[in-house]
């Protein structure tokens, strides 16, 4: 994709949707947090449906850890691989305690640092609750940077990297959710909607998938 056409694509998806939001519903960088680290492998219909009874008992770390790993466990046992994610949780808000005094820090390396706390995972609390402007790329911005010739990667910090350098300033920091939300709804995996793709004209992707 040329640097002229980056322009436009980002322009264009900005004028269709000037302030993006994640679909995952939270009130406080914990929660973010912990609706984050749950949505691995799972769809963000699914953390909400989970959280949504979690949250009204426990939203804070000290709260996690006094219901315990089976305690949480009944709360998000509906979500794909739930025991290993209460496990990780209830670690990550042990160490949210005992070494940030219950407040979830701000840097990428303290993030990563807590249990099931990858760098996509590190770089949407960033992004979202603090308002960095990272790019946390899961399956959908791997697809559509790849398929598009945006920033194409064989690995998924290739593909941020190449991100960071090739998407202008102005529109980084809601980048990743206009990625995000074209890859989830616009450029799915088997069939693109090409036909009702509002960037088409700017991508490097052929050929363009007719209209069924």
């Amino acid at each position: 994709m040329k640097k002229s056409d980056i322009e436009a694509f980002f322009a264009t998806l900005q004028a269709a949707n000037p302030s993006p939001e994640t679909e995952l519903e939270y009130t406080t960088p914990f929660e973010l947090l912990a609706a984050v680290l749950l949505s691995a492998q799972a769809t963000d219909v699914g953390v909400n449906k989970a959280t949504r009874i979690l949250f009204p008992v426990a939203n804070t770390p000290q709260a996690i850890l006094d219901l315990g790993v089976a305690g949480l466990e009944h709360y998000i046992k509906t979500i794909g691989l739930y025991r290993s994610k209460a496990k990780h949780l209830v670690e990550a808000c042990r160490m949210l305690v005992e070494q940030h005094g219950g407040e979830v820090p701000r840097t990428r390396a303290e993030l990563e640092a807590l249990p099931g706390v990858g760098r996509k995972t590190a770089n949407v609390v960033l992004n979202v609750a603090f308002g960095e402007p990272t790019m946390a790329v899961d399956t959908h911005i791997f697809r559509v940077s790849n398929r598009t010739g945006l920033a194409p990667g064989k690995t998924p910090l290739d593909v941020e990297l190449k991100l960071e350098k090739r998407v202008p300033p102005a529109y980084r920091l809601h980048a990743h959710h206009w990625l995000i939300l074209h890859g989830r709804y616009v450029c799915v995996a088997r069939k693109p909607k090409c036909w009702e793709c509002a960037v088409a004209a700017f991508c490097d992707y052929k050929p363009k998938t007719p209209a069924p």
